[in-house]
């Protein structure tokens, strides 16, 4: 290939400007790309980035003040490293019926107080028990100095607390404990040249709207200048923050890999087998499965669903059986409505 005929082409396609990075949080500029382009990769970092999480909690002994399901809920919000997520299979599209070890990490949480002195369940208590893909996936993310993590609850003497946790592999559209980030900050046109907001004020908009910080990387509008109506934003600001389950990067990366996977999934539908061409080959899978995918994929068959612990048998979702969602017709199944 002659390189030399690619000079002039670095604005052609999507370009990203770092603007400051840390270990839990990131902020970029993209750019050449439309308004739909950039709210997309945002909704999708925001909710369809796979992680792990505990979903599943087998109770064997629970003597603390605190009710059975109020412990479960808070382990499930426990933040767990997803590094290789992709590593893991999603329980729906696994051959056991709840969970094993390719579809789940097991972890335990044994602590009983013998002393008067109050003792504190933290994260760090839990255990992993079962076979991973590798040492850091499926342990909690402790990020505070002294090395302890969330607290879980609190024993009194005699007390005790011994359960068996699930993790699982999911996605934030289905559960908020699967949330990969904590904030995803957006802007653009921080000036308002577009006049897309309507600011409503009392007697000065510049005194009372004060300019965000990228409002520095763009030149302000000239005074009297005519507005242009055919102007499109073209220009993104992005602060992602993560919740320690993968790092920034990481994360903007799987969106970008899960808004591949729903391309490709289009294209294929819209062309068809014959649309492929060449060795090229489309793999949608969750969470990007389209009707070709397994069922309890994206729309893939109207017997799926996902795997929970409440029953219903195989791949029923909580809702109900045939994957029915309040939301309607979902990536969980085909039908609207609540399940009666």
């Amino acid at each position: 290939m002659d390189y030399d005929a690619m000079d002039g082409l670095e604005d052609i396609g999507p370009r990203v400007t770092v603007r400051e990075a840390a270990k839990s949080s990131v902020g970029f500029v993209l750019t050449n790309v439309d308004l739909a382009f950039a709210n997309s990769l945002r909704r999708i970092i925001l909710a369809e980035v796979p992680t792990m999480a505990i979903d599943l909690v087998e109770v064997e002994a629970n003597t603390s003040v605190l009710a059975d399901e109020f412990i479960a809920h808070r382990l499930g919000l426990i933040p767990l490293n997803s590094k290789d997520v992709d590593s893991i299979l999603y329980t729906r599209d696994c051959d056991c019926e709840q969970y094993c070890d390719n579809c789940s990490i097991t972890l335990t949480l044994h602590a009983r107080c013998t002393s008067n002195e109050i003792m504190k369940i933290y994260a760090r208590d839990l255990v992993i028990g079962s076979v991973t893909p590798n040492d850091q996936i499926g342990r909690p993310v402790i990020s505070d100095a002294e090395g302890l993590g969330s607290v879980i609850g609190k024993l009194r003497q005699g007390q005790e607390l011994r359960m068996k946790c699930i993790a699982k592999k999911g996605i934030a559209k289905e559960h908020a404990k699967w949330a990969p980030t904590s904030a995803v900050g957006f802007e653009y046109d921080p000036h308002n040249k577009l006049r897309h907001l309507d600011l409503w004020y009392e007697d000065d908009p510049i005194k009372e709207w004060p300019k965000s910080k990228n409002a520095e990387w763009e030149e302000p509008p000239l005074e009297g200048a005519p507005f242009n109506y055919d102007a499109q934003p073209s220009e993104f600001y992005f602060d992602v923050e993560s919740i320690g389950n993968l790092e920034p990067d990481a994360v903007i990366q799987q969106g970008i890999k899960v808004m591949q996977q729903k391309l490709a999934a289009v294209i294929q539908e819209l062309t068809g087998d014959e649309g492929r061409g060449g060795d090229v080959e489309y793999e949608p899978r969750s969470p990007g499965a389209m009707n070709g995918g397994a069922a309890g994929d994206y729309g893939g068959g109207i017997e799926g669903g996902y795997t929970t612990p409440y029953g219903n048998g195989g791949n029923a979702s909580a809702w109900g059986g045939g994957g029915q969602t309040p939301y309607g017709a979902t990536p969980y199944g085909q039908n609207n409505g609540w399940a009666a």
